[in-house]
């Protein structure tokens, strides 16, 4: 019953009601969950976009060192303001710590990288390893002190977005805001470092000081989303917006602008379970919202997405097989042989087609109008035997190509000619028909 008391090991949930799930989303559900939902919705959005860049750097691991790096800052931190007498638990002096010891993370990787013949991402691995161990040793220390306000520091390895009040929500908006407009304001200095830095060089850039203000507002974006989704899953939130946007585009500004889409998405859906279900931990279910949002993307995309691939797969297989039966038809009709003929299970044979995939073959050109049965067998159309003598110029096209321009020869070009006949636009058959206009062996192919 609804009244009855709990048990401590109770883990049911009880299903919120159509009503309350709008004033939530509304941000009609209280003041603390609005500005939980307004807080991780802005992280959200500047993670994405922040990220889509440290996706193109290959900076994704170093994300992951900057998070865990921020450990021994925030108990240095807690320490340092317990030592003078200051607010120890202040989100500001806390998020402080945490940025010298991200810089300092930063730092030490590029100094074992340019003094070492260690390669970053094992620079990597040493930092995060070191620095993550010294917060665990700060934190234990941390526990034995007597100031009493020590409770709830660990809580920033996990996430603790319940605790967020007005002052933390601004703060978060604030720095979440600086981080978009800087990465807005810096679009072309970071893209022309992210895809050709020896070029970006050879021009002139500040690469080193377009590299460091891009970490910048990396730090920047961990450091605020620490009491939100914790050092552990901080980098989920800048990686996976920006991979799942880069299914959807090839263009930068596109991808940063669906990156911070997916991530403030992410973020006020997160936000919002979590308040419906009090049992979720917010940070958990904001990374599992964009981790299911990267699925959707990988999944469906329209062109690099999984099903699109296969699809256009399909499509090819099913072009190129179309095009040897309307070829070997076209040769055996010219032998005056039809294709129920030991010759034509001789060329099944040779496609390695089975009887099902030739009849769903010879379906499917019927369908296009290429192909009709007539006295038991198959036959081409007319305009099937004009794509069937289309496919075998441009073969000869390609076979001229070969032998004339690229010194290939003769006895070589069959296997090549065969996997770009079925591919070649028309614009390149006008180019090869032009490049080898007058010469006596393409005059006598076929038309």
């Amino acid at each position: 019953m609804h009244g009855a008391p709990r048990s401590i090991t109770d883990v049911s949930f009880d299903w919120p009601s159509l009503e309350r799930i709008v004033q939530t989303l509304t941000l009609q559900a209280g003041y603390n969950t609005t500005l939980v939902l307004i807080g991780t919705t802005l992280l959200g959005v500047a993670a994405g976009t922040v990220g889509a860049f440290a996706l193109l750097r290959k900076r994704s691991l170093m994300g992951d060192a900057l998070s865990h790096a921020s450990l021994p800052g925030i108990a240095g931190a807690f320490i340092f303001a317990a030592a003078f007498g200051l607010a120890g638990k202040s989100l500001l002096v806390l998020l402080t710590g945490a940025a010298i010891t991200g810089v300092l993370a930063v730092v030490t990787v590029q100094l074992i990288v340019r003094h070492t013949r260690l390669t970053e991402d094992a620079a990597i691995g040493v930092v995060l390893s070191v620095f993550f161990g010294a917060g665990v040793v700060l934190l234990s220390y941390i526990q034995n002190m007597s100031t009493g306000d020590q409770a709830g520091i660990a809580t920033f390895i996990y996430g603790q977005t319940a605790a967020m009040n007005a002052r933390d929500a601004m703060l978060m908006g604030a720095v979440a805001i600086a981080a978009v407009a800087g990465a807005a304001l810096l679009l072309k200095e970071f893209a022309l470092v992210c895809f050709d830095e020896d070029f970006a060089a050879v021009q002139g850039w500040p690469v080193s000081f377009i590299d460091l203000l891009m970490m910048a507002l990396i730090v920047l974006v961990i450091v605020v989303g620490l009491q939100a989704v914790g050092l552990i899953l901080v980098v989920a939130m800048l990686i996976i917006p920006a991979a799942a946007a880069r299914f959807w585009t090839d263009k930068l500004g596109r991808m940063t602008t669906v990156a911070a889409c997916i991530g403030g998405v992410s973020g006020y859906l997160g936000a919002g379970a979590s308040a419906l279900f009090p049992r979720l931990p917010t940070g958990s279910v904001i990374v599992l919202i964009a981790g299911l949002l990267f699925v959707i993307s990988m999944a469906l995309a329209p062109k690099r997405g999984v099903a699109a691939n296969v699809i256009r797969a399909i499509r090819v297989k099913l072009k190129v097989a179309s095009d040897h039966m309307l070829v070997d038809t076209l040769q055996l009709e010219s032998k005056g042989v039809d294709d129920s003929t030991v010759s034509a299970r001789g060329r099944m044979q040779e496609r390695a087609w089975s009887r099902p995939n030739a009849s769903v073959i010879r379906t499917w050109l019927a369908w296009r109008g290429l192909l009709k049965r007539t006295a038991g067998s198959m036959a081409l159309t007319p305009a099937g035997e004009t794509r069937a003598r289309q496919i075998l110029r441009t073969r000869r096209l390609w076979e001229l190509y070969l032998v004339t321009f690229a010194d290939v020869a003769p006895s070589h070009v069959d296997w090549s000619a065969d996997l770009v006949e079925h591919v070649l636009p028309r614009q390149l058959v006008d180019e090869l028909e032009a490049a080898l206009d007058g010469d006596t062996a393409l005059k006598s192919a076929p038309a």
